[in-house]
């Protein structure tokens, strides 16, 4: 059984992924509204990832005998200046969901809850893949630039994602 800390502490983190799944479909309509259907796709594809994430907890957090309480989502950011602005939320995004999770450790660790800390251990993991890809990214699109022929190849490579 979770303790009531961290049954709230779960929720929490339920919907800090079920945000992240909203945040990323509305980058994925910037995108589309920019011609950028490779990068739409790519954060499509995230976007499942993170509402994955989000069951993932909410799954767990009902085997432990918790009461999942969803909670309200904000609107997203619907505008963005450019590719590299996009990305450069993208990562900023990444690395605050990785600060929700070591806090979500932390409380987990104070309660001495073993299989929370186990269950975590893979978010933690998850989160270095996370950032390293959209730092990635970022990086390449600050090479490339955001106008002509490197944009388009960069948008065409990121239509591939899941196709591997």
């Amino acid at each position: 059984m979770l303790s009531k800390k961290l049954q709230k502490a779960f929720n929490d983190q339920i919907n800090h992924e079920f945000s992240s799944s909203y945040l990323y479909l509305s980058m994925a309509a910037y995108a589309l509204s920019q011609n950028l259907p490779g990068f739409a796709h790519w954060l499509k594809m995230q976007t499942a990832e993170e509402k994955g994430h989000a069951m993932k907890l909410y799954n767990y957090v009902a085997e432990r005998g918790g009461r999942i309480e969803l909670q309200a989502l904000e609107q997203p950011p619907v505008e963005f200046s450019s590719p590299i602005a996009l990305f450069e939320e993208v990562l900023k995004h990444e690395r605050k969901i990785t600060a929700f999770i070591n806090k979500l450790y932390e409380a987990a660790l104070d309660e001495r809850d073993y299989a929370s800390q186990v269950v975590l251990h893979w978010f933690i993991q998850e989160q270095v893949e996370e950032e390293a890809a959209a730092s990635e990214i970022l990086e390449t699109l600050k090479m490339a630039g955001e106008k002509g022929h490197a944009l388009i190849m960069m948008d065409r490579q990121l239509a591939r994602r899941g196709q591997n």
